[in-house]
């Protein structure tokens, strides 16, 4: 049994199983304890378990050895490079043991091992690279959450592929994970061997190989370069960013605590973390770019307010980005109501401004004396001119916007500070892949007192429709109604005012609307004039009322998961019971039943970011690696990709 460095032929080869006890001991350890760890292997089950040693004319099962091996923790991989992986072709296994300093290479002949020879692939620093297979094993533990796992579900094995969950089974006192493959394929994963799995969350429905196809080794190989090469990009991305540099702010800020002070409600612990994490990003002289992923209604928008007020303290102008005028308008109307007793000057730019206050206020953003503005993608126009002094850029629902829109203010002032608020949650294995390179703040947090919304999902009935309105309204309080069709909005609007006998007074909102006809609508139904908005999916953004706590959508079907989601974050903004009703026009199958049930599932507050929502986690990878990696997480799933990523972040960190 040899272990020193050099290749050629060898008599024996140990092999000692990935466990923490073998990692933290150097190849000449069991070199000098060779003879001692031959004599416990036949006395101590640990030993037996835990290491393999073969030598040349044994007979051995080739399969039943590759089964040990991928047991003993080692990777299968195309072509081996590094410690704790192995490879088969045909005949011939490849094998990097944690033990050696070199791969092994072992050629049977039947089941008969004909020879053994060590590989020129060899390690220079063995406690470098034992570094590198700790933070490994570490990430694939992190990656692989199995809690609440269900039969059905689809699980990655990092050896083997995709299958499909069926169910933990006993087999004489040892326990398994049982996953099912193509044409009746099964495979039995021991448990404590959990990192080797992960959940599958994809864009489409995966792709189940039969057990023992190359096909998986090349996916995986294709799929590790690419997340490499993202690595890479990103790693590039944030040196950029650092070459810039600006003047500290100042975060001891007056008017920062006069907006602690009128806050009408007690701030949560990740409201407060999260303005200490930004107070931290702006005391650097490096730009900040952080994005707020936090539920729907957690108040991402008072952390962006306060934000703009310490930039502007510190002598630059904010902006802030929405996605359509309906938000920049609430946020405009809310900023000065919040801001009402200070000297600052807060400017709004939209189509729904005359000709002459879209010109005052670019001549003002011009001369710098616009200290916040709040735009849509009017913004971006080539006539709006900004000072130097711009300073603070706000993207409000950052996913609804693409990279060259945000990237176009960077060309505008490279040490420009960001900050992206996202009310899709990024997945938990995205956030620790990232977390390393991109600045991410979680707001998980329900305002204190907040309620779950009781959500009902059930056939189309006018009477539950009229109960649930009348409820609604006898309470002072107001309705959504989900219309999503322009086309026949008129007739629902009729057949309400007929249901109520003329007594509801019921806006209407869609998006062809003429925009100052819209805004008169809102502001009307934001000032109670009106009880019920009768709307299209134009309400899904960012609208903050509290008054209005039912909503009912008339044909909750046409509505994607994360959709539903968000809408439905549109109510229970207060202290007051809020209720959702989804109807459906016939008996559910399919993915429109699985979509629904998973909502009803995610009645708890935050549960958007508790709860496997398969579209939400998916668009929020999108958002932030860029649509373009969805074949590559579609073919090993987004929480191995996440993996991936983590590992060539950490390894190019270290080169």
């Amino acid at each position: 049994m040899n272990n020193e460095s050099g290749a050629g032929s060898i008599s024996s080869a140990l092999i000692a199983s990935i466990t923490p006890y073998f990692i933290d001991r150097p190849a000449f350890w069991f070199e000098e304890n060779s003879e001692k760890i031959l004599k416990i292997r036949r006395m101590q089950s640990f030993w037996q378990d835990n290491t393999l040693f073969l030598e040349k004319g044994q007979s051995c099962s080739l399969s039943n050895l590759l089964r040990t091996i991928d047991e003993m923790g080692y990777e299968k991989v195309l072509q081996v490079a590094e410690q704790g992986e192995f490879s088969n072709k045909g005949g011939i296994l490849e094998i990097f043991p944690i033990n050696s300093l070199n791969a092994v290479r072992f050629d049977f002949y039947g089941n008969t091992i004909e020879s053994i020879e060590k590989l020129d692939i060899k390690i220079e620093d063995e406690k470098a690279e034992k570094e590198r297979l700790k933070k490994k094993l570490k990430s694939q533990k992190v990656f692989s959450d199995l809690k609440g796992l269900k039969p059905g579900d689809y699980l990655v094995h990092l050896d083997h592929g995709i299958g499909k969950f069926a169910k933990a089974v006993s087999d004489e006192g040892k326990n398994f994970y049982l996953l099912e493959y193509a044409q009746g394929d099964k495979l039995y994963v021991p448990f404590g061997l959990e990192r080797k799995l992960s959940r599958y969350v994809g864009f489409s429905e995966p792709r189940i190989s039969r057990l023992g196809s190359p096909v998986w080794e090349k996916t995986k190989k294709k799929t590790r370069e690419e997340a490499e090469k993202l690595a890479k990009e990103l790693l590039n991305i944030y040196a950029k960013r650092e070459i810039s540099s600006r003047p500290p702010y100042n975060t001891d800020s007056e008017m920062e605590k006069y907006l602690e002070q009128t806050f009408p409600y007690e701030e949560t612990p990740d409201q407060l973390r999260a303005m200490e994490e930004i107070k931290e990003d702006l005391k650097r002289t490096e730009p900040m770019d952080r994005i707020v992923c936090g539920d729907v209604g957690f108040g991402k928008t008072e952390i962006a307010l306060r934000t703009m007020v310490l930039a502007v303290e510190s002598g630059h102008q904010a902006a802030m980005i929405c996605p359509s005028t309906i938000l920049a308008d609430q946020h405009y109307q809310n900023f000065k109501k919040r801001l009402k007793n200070t000297p600052l000057e807060i400017k709004m730019i939209s189509r729904l401004q005359t000709k002459k206050e879209q010109k005052e206020a670019i001549e003002m953003i011009k001369e710098g004396k616009a200290d916040i503005v709040i735009g849509t993608h009017r913004l971006l126009s080539k006539d709006v001119e900004w000072q130097k002094s711009f300073g603070l850029l706000v993207i409000d629902d950052e996913q609804k916007f693409g990279v060259k829109q945000k990237e176009k203010f960077k060309e505008i002032r490279p040490c420009l500070d960001i900050l992206s608020l996202s009310a899709t949650p990024i997945p938990r294995t995205l956030y620790l892949a990232l977390s390393s390179l991109k600045e991410i703040t979680l707001v998980q947090t329900p305002p204190p007192e907040r309620r779950p919304v009781k959500t009902y999902i059930g056939l189309w009935s006018e009477k539950t429709i009229k109960e649930a309105i009348q409820k609604e309204l006898q309470r002072k309080g107001q309705v959504y109604y989900l219309h999503n069709r322009v086309e026949t909005i008129g007739s629902i609007k009729r057949f309400l005012e007929k249901m109520s006998s003329g007594k509801w007074k019921i806006g209407v909102v869609h998006g062809r609307m003429e925009e100052k006809k819209l805004l008169k609508e809102m502001q009307d139904f934001q000032d109670n004039r009106t009880g019920i908005l009768l709307a299209t999916t134009i309400i899904e953004n960012g609208l903050d009322l509290p008054n209005v706590n039912t909503l009912i959508v008339a044909d909750a079907t046409r509505l994607g998961l994360s959709q539903a989601y968000q809408i439905r974050g549109r109510i229970g903004r207060s202290f007051t019971q809020a209720f959702a009703y989804f109807f459906h026009q016939k008996n559910l199958g399919g993915k429109a039943e699985e979509r629904l049930k998973a909502l009803k599932e995610a009645q708890e507050i935050g549960s958007g970011y508790r709860v496997a929502l398969k579209d939400l986690e998916i668009r929020g990878a999108g958002n932030v690696l860029g649509k373009e990696q969805s074949g590559s997480i579609n073919q090993v799933g987004l929480n191995l990709y996440c993996q991936m990523i983590s590992e060539a972040v950490e390894k190019m960190k270290n080169q």
